[in-house]
């Protein structure tokens, strides 16, 4: 007696292609932190599940994926396997983490300690100019407690901002373009403060005396750096709001 096989043809839905946009790994970001598994994320967004697999494991996992930095990411993988035309010149060899460097060792030259001026490097290089406490300790690869210390002491100086992501529910730390307005203007403050405790020593000490004179001299120097860099801030401040 021959058996029967009887084969029925499935239906064959349509994959949309092209690549994942922020927007679908935002809509990932936020499934995974509802503890929704890749094959629902995959289905809710259409998309095989290979996809949104190897989309979450080479972007942090299920812990630790995050929209901005996976969307960077792509960004610079793109960059770097796009081939070159005959002729053209090669594309800059500087990597983010090289230009990272490259800033962080230029604000540690200008006063600031080194965990604060990497912090404050690698918000300035994100496209997106924010991140959480816990992606910076995953990028800088370095204890919250760093990190805490680090922002605290940027915020003090008026560097970076805070602001609340209420889809993850955690603070971001932020940066904009007139950080440096700011920066310049507690330079000036700096220098005033200077002036104002070298002219108090000059009264102390008398004006007459050498070591008045000096505190004298000092005092007008700073109160006149100080007056000139406001000036200067101010003028050149829409450069960087245009």
């Amino acid at each position: 007696m021959n058996a029967r096989i009887e084969i029925h043809s499935e239906e064959v839905r349509p994959v949309p292609g092209g690549r994942l946009t922020l927007e679908d790994r935002e809509r990932i970001a936020q499934d995974l932190a509802e503890g929704l598994g890749v094959a629902e994320i995959s289905r809710r967004l259409g998309r095989p599940t290979s996809t949104i697999s190897r989309e979450v494991n080479r972007n942090g996992g299920v812990a630790g994926y995050r929209p901005d930095q996976a969307q960077e990411a792509t960004r610079e993988r793109a960059r770097r396997q796009r081939p070159t035309a005959v002729g053209s010149p090669e594309p800059p060899a500087a990597t983010t983490q090289e230009v990272e460097g490259k800033l962080t060792d230029v604000l540690v030259a200008s006063g600031l300690t080194r965990m604060s001026a990497r912090v404050l490097a690698c918000l300035c290089t994100t496209h997106s100019g924010g991140l959480t406490a816990a992606d910076l300790v995953r990028r800088l690869r370095v204890s919250p407690a760093s990190i805490s210390k680090a922002v605290g002491e940027l915020e003090a100086m008026n560097l970076i901002g805070r602001e609340r992501d209420h889809r993850r529910r955690r603070d971001r730390y932020i940066v904009d373009n007139e950080i440096w307005y700011r920066s310049l203007l507690a330079s000036a403050q700096f220098n005033n403060n200077i002036a104002e405790v070298a002219r108090q020593s000059a009264e102390a000490l008398g004006r007459s005396t050498p070591a008045g004179a000096r505190m004298d001299a000092m005092s007008e120097f700073f109160e006149q750096v100080g007056r000139e860099t406001i000036a200067a801030a101010q003028r050149y401040r829409h450069i960087l709001t245009r």
